[in-house]
């Protein structure tokens, strides 16, 4: 495939024993069942944890399959949502995955107060170097009892089990969300996007989340807010104060 780098761009290979990319459909509770491919969402999160800050966003370009995409189901026990003790569940995972992942940042335009950020070279060292070291956060693969690991990668080497296979498509997937604090247009509310993903020689490439055809308004929701020097100071939902009805 074609592929023009990006500038900021970083290449690690995604590794970890279970992921479990849930379908929204079942993330509400009950069974839940992953993608048989990480989202765009879950790979941000990853790029997120390597490194952050809320002058900056990521976007992932790429990902590769590295391994048979494999499931393996689980007995477990969720606390109950209304009521003392635990619940039995079957919850459908991705056993044994390994992605190679293409991402890189670019500025957070919704955030001019922090204009004075926006500089290249200081972020992109530090994202190497934290990507070096495994990360800045802890990784997780979907979510928080997948443990994933992150390492430094030239994204392309290596054989996909998938290479010689034929085009799969996936259907509708989620995407990810369209998050107030990175919405130039300050319309201060929550989206999801979705979109029906193909995988040609094991690869899939993701539009940018402007380019998803099939968007869902969630609610509304006001973004965080920074003090000058970018301390976080909360984050706030319509209903709990006035001035979000506004």
């Amino acid at each position: 495939m074609e592929f023009t780098t990006p500038k900021n761009s970083i290449a690690f290979t995604l590794r970890g024993r279970f992921a479990l990319f849930t379908d929204p459909l079942t993330r509400v509770g009950g069974e839940k069942c992953s993608y048989p491919i990480p989202t765009y969402e879950a790979l941000k999160g990853v790029a997120k944890s390597i490194y952050w800050k809320p002058s900056l966003t990521w976007v992932i370009d790429r990902v590769r399959v590295m391994k048979p995409i494999r499931t393996q189901t689980k007995g477990v026990k969720p606390l109950k949502y209304h009521e003392p003790g635990n619940d039995l569940s079957i919850y459908t995972y991705l056993a044994d995955v390994e992605y190679q992942v293409a991402a890189h940042f670019e500025w957070n335009r919704a955030r001019p107060e922090l204009r004075d950020d926006w500089v290249d070279g200081k972020h992109f060292s530090i994202a190497k170097r934290m990507l070096e070291r495994g990360g800045r956060q802890d990784i997780f693969l979907g979510t928080r009892e997948c443990q994933g690991y992150v390492e430094p990668c030239t994204f392309g080497e290596g054989e996909s089990p998938y290479a010689a296979a034929p085009d799969v498509s996936f259907g509708l997937m989620f995407h990810g969300f369209d998050y107030p604090d990175e919405d130039e247009t300050g319309k201060n509310e929550l989206h999801a996007r979705f979109w029906q993903p193909v995988m040609r020689a094991g690869e899939i490439a993701f539009p940018r989340p402007e380019d998803c055809p099939t968007r869902r308004f969630i609610r509304k929701m006001i973004p965080k807010e920074f003090e000058t020097d970018q301390t976080f100071i909360g984050w706030r939902e319509p209903g709990l104060y006035e001035e979000a009805e506004a």
